[in-house]
């Protein structure tokens, strides 16, 4: 298993971790506002429809945060 697959298969707190790490969004705040990755974190958090992480939870980071993204350009 590689690290990419580690990830995906990981916990809750791992894939956020690893979107942390990998975050260049304060480069870009959305409107001078807000960090997106923090706020896909919180929003995917209020839903808890991921409680234990997994590919579910990171292929969900993944679109909630190109909606984001996409909805302030």
């Amino acid at each position: 298993m590689n690290k990419l697959e580690r990830i995906e298969n990981g916990t809750m707190r791992r894939i956020n971790a690893y979107y942390r790490a990998n975050d260049e969004s304060h480069k870009w705040p959305i409107c001078n506002k807000f960090d997106a990755t923090e706020r896909v974190i919180r929003r995917l958090r209020k839903t808890g429809m991921y409680p234990n992480g997994g590919y579910e939870y990171f292929l969900a980071m993944d679109a909630e945060l190109s909606r984001i993204v996409n909805a302030a350009v």
